[in-house]
């Protein structure tokens, strides 16, 4: 029986390990751990320490370069030279609140919502995906009279106490509030392609959604929201197929309910086809999250919603964010979508995450250990297995082996590429590079990936 990983466990430093680092890098993490208490998470079973950033490369002290496939937070790439100016621009003149009239706060608030569907008119600025998510779900308390909400088993939302009670995935001890029903993402593995997938998944989706609204109902709390990030990436990064989260999202408004559509993961072009990985499934939600990618590092992060939502929600609460919409901030936010636009990176990804995930395909055909692929544009999932499926190409099935996830990743890292995990299991390798990731870059991990899994032996 495989134990379910929560996300904090993810690839995560064994401090008992600290001892076997050597003597300099065991005094830097012993530093860190006596000050950060606790709290202290380090990646890797050597952590790593970096001094700058490039592109879609990080460097030491020492001046090596390692492969960045793992952080969406430089969306368009480490220290890009044109939001780093606008940022410094705008702090070497005025950085206030956003209680004051400000030229450079309204256009790129005009500029965002002008990227979204008409009826979502008002957006309302915060300085993390945390927080956009938990006033998305006191606006829809606010909205419904109900405080019932559906999410998936391994979601992720964010770290305030409202949104870690919607976030399985945080939960090291105890279950999810008494308002909160979990239900299973919409996994495909193990099945065949044909015309009618995409109709099935998303009645089978959409079932699950409606008997959660039902149990809500029966409970006592009402239903008042599903809130979902729509490739699904802490499940282990569902993306097809395209269009099966319709039947979901239908119950849900029939029900009364929101549909609040987490793009911190998925949005600003990640999935090649849009901005909005909600737009991959033909959907309008009623409340959509913005967050980590929105400023390419620097801290920014909004709540876009119809101005309906957004006036009962005031008429019953203030709202004030003194960090959110900050001029730094919306320099950073115009930068970001200017770079997007103007060096094609939503095709980039596109074109790049086809090539990778046809390269991964390939070598899941060659190494038994390697499951199906799944993502779309620059977001990518692929299974770590065990060898005891059948045998016969990709997409095979097999027990979720994530031991051996955790010995490529840090193989990969000893090869100077950086991915992730993901996954209930934590066996699913994640892969989310900046979108400025090229072709040869794409080359370059999978390679790498081929010499680690060519030291693996049997498991």
């Amino acid at each position: 029986m495989v134990d379910r990983k929560r996300i904090l466990d993810l690839n995560a430093f064994d401090m008992r390990a600290a001892r076997d680092l050597g003597d300099d890098l065991e005094a830097r993490v012993r530093r860190r751990a006596r000050a950060f208490g606790a709290a202290s998470v380090l990646f890797y079973e050597k952590p790593l320490e970096f001094v700058r950033g490039e592109g879609c490369r990080l460097y030491d002290a020492g001046g090596v370069a390692y492969l960045d496939a793992y952080n969406n937070v430089p969306s368009v790439g480490h220290a890009h030279p044109r939001v780093v100016e606008a940022t410094s621009r705008q702090v070497s003149r005025l950085n206030i609140h956003n209680r004051y009239l400000h030229e450079g706060v309204v256009e790129y608030a005009e500029r965002i919502l002008a990227t979204f569907p008409a009826a979502l008119g008002n957006i309302t600025f915060t300085c993390t995906g945390s927080e956009s998510n938990d006033l998305a779900l006191r606006m829809a308390a606010c909205t419904t009279g109900a405080r019932g909400v559906i999410v998936t088993e391994a979601a992720y939302h964010g770290n305030t106490e409202l949104v870690t009670g919607v976030s399985p995935t945080m939960l090291k001890q105890g279950g999810v509030p008494p308002a909160v029903r979990v239900i299973a993402a919409p996994d495909w593995r193990g099945r065949s392609d044909g015309a009618a997938r995409a109709e099935q998944l998303s009645q089978e989706f959409a079932a699950r959604v409606q008997a959660a609204i039902e149990d809500l109902r029966r409970s006592g709390v009402g239903f008042s929201a599903l809130l979902v990030d729509s490739i699904f990436s802490s499940d282990g990064v569902f993306a097809e197929p395209a269009g099966f989260l319709g039947g979901a999202v239908d119950a849900v408004h029939r029900a009364g309910g929101l549909f609040i559509a987490d793009e911190v993961q998925s949005g600003f072009g990640r999935l090649g086809e849009s901005l909005w990985g909600f737009d991959r499934h033909g959907v309008q939600p009623d409340v959509v999250t913005l967050g980590k990618p929105m400023g390419n590092g620097y801290p920014v992060g909004g709540v876009v919603t119809r101005p309906d939502i957004l006036a009962t929600f005031c008429a019953n609460y203030g709202y004030f964010n003194t960090f959110g919409g900050s001029p730094v901030a919306a320099a950073a936010g115009l930068a970001v979508l200017e770079v997007i636009e103007e060096e094609g990176l939503i095709e980039n990804a596109r074109r790049v995450g086809e090539h990778l995930r046809r390269r991964l395909g390939d070598l899941s055909d060659r190494h038994a250990h390697l499951g199906e692929v799944r993502g779309a544009g620059l977001y990518v999932g692929v299974d770590v297995i065990a060898d005891d499926g059948d045998g016969e190409g990709r997409g095979r099935a097999g027990s979720p082996a994530p031991a051996l996830a955790q010995t490529l990743i840090n193989g990969l890292r000893e090869r100077r590429v950086l991915i992730g995990a993901a996954g209930k299991f934590g066996h699913v390798l994640k892969i989310r590079p900046p979108l400025c990731f090229a072709m040869a870059d794409a080359d370059s991990l999978v390679d790498a990936l081929d010499d680690v899994l060519q030291h693996v032996g049997p498991r």
